[in-house]
């Protein structure tokens, strides 16, 4: 029979100028979601919640750097094919400089354990070899980040983001990317003309913004046939082919609001995401990201993305 495991982290950084309010809230609204509404099992057997609450503090549900890691080891080891897992996060999210120079941007994405401080902070290239690239291919794993810079926190290769309306349509932008890339190489076939330099600028410029707005340049030689190609990640984790499905509260360059909502405190990102699930329990991965967006707009800058372990048809259905 498959197994539901689930490990929810919670950290409000208790008496430190970084204090939130709302993550444990969010622990808790989590939980009661997937046992009440998804049929996860409430023991400690099947679900672990770790947060910085003061009588966790000592023990193996406090979430420091190492606690997290040994959490996330339970979680995604020892696992049989149909298993359903579930990974969430509300805290800190942070950048740090990336020190190989394998990312365009200069940094990776990060979160920020209660011990952070003294112990440093959980880097994307980490949590992915510790959360992803471990994991039964034949098991599935959703993940709810909750957290400012969350948009690449687990390096997934596949990275799916509405615009204002609601389109989710990173192919054409792709596509067209790599299509001015293509036409200012076509510039200079049969020979070099300095005539032609001023019009290849202007093309390759178009094609770098075009990608910057998608975090991470694409290679050319990845795109596939319908123009899509895997986020540009030294590791070429697009090989590992694992059934993850990651819903974060932001992109790379964005924060996520730790708000109030009916004067409880919470993350806008938990709280949208769970309430869209909830009014509408049976929906595609594709509409749950298309309406978590719309739901977020009417307060919030912060946009939601939708990241993949692989190539996967955003039509089927939400499985938790």
């Amino acid at each position: 029979m498959a197994r539901k495991k689930a490990l929810i982290i919670a950290i409000n950084y208790f008496g430190t100028d970084h204090e939130l309010k709302g993550c444990i809230n969010d622990a808790q609204n989590v939980r009661n979601f997937l046992v009440e509404e998804r049929g996860f099992s409430p023991s400690t057997h099947d679900m672990v919640m770790m947060s910085d609450a003061p009588e966790n503090e000592g023990t193996p549900f406090y979430p420091t750097g190492a606690n997290i890691l040994a959490a996330i080891k339970w979680l995604v080891t020892w696992n049989k094919p149909g298993d359903s897992l579930w990974l969430s996060y509300s805290g800190h999210g942070s950048q740090v400089k990336n020190d190989d120079d394998d990312r365009p941007s200069g940094f990776d994405d990060t979160i920020c354990p209660v011990d952070y401080a003294e112990n440093g902070q959980l880097t994307s290239e980490m949590l992915h070899r510790a959360i992803v690239s471990p994991m039964n291919p034949q098991c599935r794993l959703t993940i709810l980040f909750d957290c400012c810079h969350s948009g690449s926190a687990c390096e997934l290769p596949y990275v799916y983001r509405p615009d204002a309306e609601g389109n989710v349509n990173m192919v054409d932008t792709i596509r067209r990317g790599v299509g001015l890339i293509k036409a200012a190489r076509e510039l200079f076939e049969g020979g070099f003309d300095a005539s032609k330099v001023d019009e290849a600028k202007m093309l390759l410029g178009g094609a770098t913004d075009f990608f910057n707005g998608l975090h991470h340049r694409r290679n050319e030689g990845d795109v596939d046939e319908d123009g899509l190609a895997p986020e540009n990640f030294e590791e070429h984790w697009e090989t590992e082919g694992k059934d993850v499905w990651m819903f974060s509260g932001c992109a790379d360059d964005q924060t996520s609001a730790d708000t109030s909502i009916a004067g409880t405190p919470t993350g806008a990102m938990s709280y949208t995401f769970i309430r869209t699930l909830k009014e509408n329990p049976q929906q595609s991965y594709i509409n749950v990201l298309q309406n978590t967006r719309e739901e977020l707009a009417r307060n919030y800058s912060q946009i939601p993305q939708l990241s993949c372990g692989g190539r996967y048809d955003l039509d089927q259905m939400l499985v938790l």
